[in-house]
């Protein structure tokens, strides 16, 4: 397995030092003892954060090792996109010694900076984690390790810890504005979920619109949603959306979950889909094959980011040049965008 060109793993010596306390203090701090004093206990974490010092669990004979582990870190199990990554993880590494291990976030940075705490703690020999966006001390952590760390999903950014495998987000975005646009559409809403959750998805808005405006269109309206995506949640959202601004002729989903509920919504309702309203989701689920009318999406190489995430961390292909190895998405064609010419 390729490990990364890093420092040294970081020691209680290190704690020690930016602490200005003893490593046995140091110690009793880590164990959780409670013979020291809240200020001191204090000045350790703290150190220990900065530093993104994580303890080792492994025991005493095995504790210069790493395990046959890989860390897994993703938001939700709930939402459809991620067990496909995990099945292009699995599939990588199921001829190899390494077996993937899960935490979840739930969208939230701070669960992500404590999943990462623990499951760092017991010296995986890689990292595998949704998106590019972390608090201080999760990238802190992260960059104190040796071995490799791979994010995935995304490649529109420029701190990458290690390496990035995904799409561009900004560009998928542009490709399915440019798309609707040739096909005649110009009053365009947008329905997805609130932008400060869901980095990808402001990605994908932001790319959109930079492409309806270099053509002279304006998004005519938004509607945003917190929380689960689910059919009745695109149902209620579409509704609301048409029913404030009935003259929309198209209407773009942050994700497919909620574009099927609009969809299925829209036929119940009698629309012309897609004469006179056009409609598009997100992520090429593969619930959009038991729909009547099929949802024109965006395929986001769902398990080719897993399988090469996972090839990277497993050795089976080199570290990308430049950090980021950028899969294209592209357009799956549906029955709800009218055909041009």
């Amino acid at each position: 397995m390729p490990h990364r060109n890093k420092r040294r793993p970081l020691t209680l010596r290190d704690v020690s030092e930016a602490s200005g306390v003893s490593e046995m203090t140091v110690s009793r701090v880590l164990r959780n003892r409670g013979d020291v004093s809240a200020a001191t206990r204090e000045k350790v974490l703290t150190a220990a954060k900065a530093l993104g010092y994580v303890p080792n669990k492994i025991a005493g004979g095995l504790a210069s090792q790493q395990v046959n582990l890989v860390a897994v870190v993703i938001p939700s199990l709930s939402n459809l996109v991620f067990p496909d990554v995990l099945t292009g993880i699995s599939a990588e590494l199921d001829d190899t010694p390494y077996q993937p291990v899960i935490g979840v976030t739930n969208y939230s940075l701070s669960r992500e900076e404590a999943v990462l705490y623990d499951m760092l703690s017991w010296r995986p020999s890689g990292v595998i984690l949704a998106g590019l966006e972390h608090n201080l001390a999760a990238r802190a952590m992260l960059d104190a390790v040796s071995v490799p760390v791979i994010e995935i999903m995304d490649v529109d950014g420029d701190q990458i810890i290690d390496s990035a495998v995904g799409i561009s987000h900004r560009q998928a975005g542009r490709q399915m504005a440019e798309e609707i646009l040739a096909a005649g559409y110009r009053k365009i809403g947008f329905i997805g979920t609130h932008m400060p959750e869901d980095h990808r998805a402001k990605k994908r808005l932001e790319g959109f619109e930079a492409a309806l405006n270099a053509a002279g269109v304006t998004l005519a309206a938004r509607e945003f949603y917190q929380g689960g995506s689910s059919l009745s949640k695109g149902r209620e959202l579409t509704e609301r959306i048409l029913q404030r601004q009935p003259d929309l002729d198209f209407l773009y989903y942050s994700n497919d979950m909620i574009g099927a509920g609009g969809l299925i919504w829209c036929l119940e309702k009698g629309y012309d889909i897609p004469g006179q309203l056009g409609l598009a989701g997100f992520n090429g689920v593969d619930l959009l094959e038991g729909l009547p009318v099929r949802l024109t999406t965006t395929d986001a190489r769902r398990v080719e980011i897993g399988r090469r995430a996972a090839r990277i961390v497993a050795g089976k292909e080199p570290r990308p040049d430049n950090g980021k190895l950028a899969l294209s998405p592209h357009i799956m064609p549906g029955d709800t965008i009218r055909s041009v010419g």
